[in-house]
């Protein structure tokens, strides 16, 4: 296995990664001025906390205040829960401060139950949200955080046996919480799903500290290598969670249930963009995954390892077709795969911007050009609808055993996405 500098259009550049906060709605097109637009908020509110504590509100009785962007809801018969986890890794040093442990922060999102008596989770705390939004030069408090479907420490719903637990890794220069269209997806499908901050390559904070951002990148560079190993490191600890520990170090009560949960023989992992090459290698290396997807993953990075575990491929900028590592790892590919690649999508089409993208054209007044230059020509709606549908369809055939012909060819229900043999 060989690592290459990222090139050229491979490489996914600190320009390209502020256009997908911008996708995000988070801040205005660039070919806008001055702050976002707010909307007259009508009577009532609707409040998250954070982790850190902080109450969002994300509107006031009679006052303005920016409209709400909302993560799109799942379609699972579960509610969800989430919590976070502040933890350590004592093996390896931190590279910024000598003689003490690489920390991180991560999240789990679960089936619950009674979740309306919790709070809601916001996509990010307020802190990294307010930093995000002033790196692209924009008013921190110009929108709310948007929220999600997720109650911060509901219980675990019961299950008949324990549940199959994915992990995910986000995309260089990112944060954990951008796929929670699909984290929360397969939380309400009945999965335990755990997503961690790639420290020094994320925007993350940890309880009482203060906000990283993705800046200690340019000092601690972080490969997709050092992803996986933090990959290994989160089951490492799920594994913990299983045997009844807790392994927040600051002993943050675990959500009730979670530890009778988690299935250790039916592990998944999927990533995005780096996260998605960080996947490849974490698949080859560890055995406790039994079946992993990515998203435009496996860019930069020459995977020339044969792997025999079930492994699906979505598409959209680094194609087949169009980058030979992409190509270089397909070829490896020696037990069940597919290939399906998005018609008029782009690699940000993978994140959450797709869910929110239509939302924030209607606060910022963004006109149709301005969206297709952020998410493509596809629909962004039937971008959700994939999210939502070709993860859950794939876990559910190698964690599950449930067949569904979604993944057997193309499918009249998604025409934008393209099966390739």
């Amino acid at each position: 296995m060989t690592t290459t500098q990222f090139t050229g259009r491979n490489a996914p550049t600190r320009r390209t990664l502020l256009g997908a906060t911008l996708a995000a709605g988070v801040a205005a097109p660039l070919a806008l001025t001055g702050r976002a637009s707010a909307a007259t908020t009508p009577s009532g509110t609707t409040t998250a906390t954070d982790p850190t504590g902080t109450t969002v509100t994300t509107g006031t009785t009679g006052t303005t205040a920016p409209a709400q962007l909302v993560i799109p809801p799942p379609t699972g018969p579960h509610q969800v829960g989430t919590v976070d986890l502040h933890l350590v890794d004592t093996a390896r040093p931190d590279p910024l401060n000598p003689g003490q442990p690489y920390p991180l922060m991560a999240s789990i999102w679960y089936p619950a139950r009674d979740a309306d008596r919790y709070p809601v989770a916001p996509w990010m705390t307020t802190g990294t949200f307010q930093a995000w939004l002033a790196n692209v030069g924009f008013d921190p408090t110009s929108l709310p955080v948007p929220v999600t479907a997720g109650h911060l420490g509901a219980p675990v719903h019961r299950g008949g046996r324990p549940r199959p637990v994915i992990v995910f890794s986000h995309g260089a220069h990112d944060h954990r919480s951008d796929t929670t269209t699909v984290v929360q997806q397969l939380a309400s499908h009945g999965y335990v799903v755990v997503t961690v901050d790639h420290t020094y390559d994320a925007y993350t904070q940890f309880p009482g500290g203060p906000v990283l951002s993705p800046d200690f990148a340019d000092r601690v560079p972080m490969s997709p290598s050092d992803f996986a190993a933090d990959a290994h490191f989160i089951l490492d600890r799920v594994e913990d969670i299983a045997a009844g520990r807790n392994p927040d170090v600051d002993r943050k009560p675990l959500p009730e249930g979670l530890h009778a949960a988690l299935d250790l023989d039916r592990i998944g992992m999927f990533g995005w963009s780096k996260g998605g090459t960080a996947t490849a290698l974490a698949t080859i290396a560890d055995d406790r995954i039994r079946a992993a997807m990515t998203f435009d993953g496996l860019t930069g990075t020459s995977v020339d390892t044969d792997v025999d575990k079930p492994f699906l491929m979505l598409a959209a900028a680094y194609t087949r077709a169009n980058d030979p590592f992409a190509a270089e790892f397909w070829a490896h590919l020696r037990g069940w795969r597919r290939y399906f690649q998005l018609n008029g999508a782009e690699h940000i089409s993978f994140t959450d911007a797709e869910g929110i993208i239509l939302q924030a054209a209607k606060i910022l007044g963004m006109s149709q050009a301005t969206v297709q230059g952020f998410v493509g020509t596809m629909d962004p709606n039937e971008g959700v609808r994939i999210q939502q549908a070709y993860p859950l369809a794939f876990f559910d055939l190698h964690l599950r055993h449930r067949h569904s012909t979604l993944l057997d060819g193309p499918s009249p229900d998604f025409p934008d996405v393209q099966f390739i043999p």
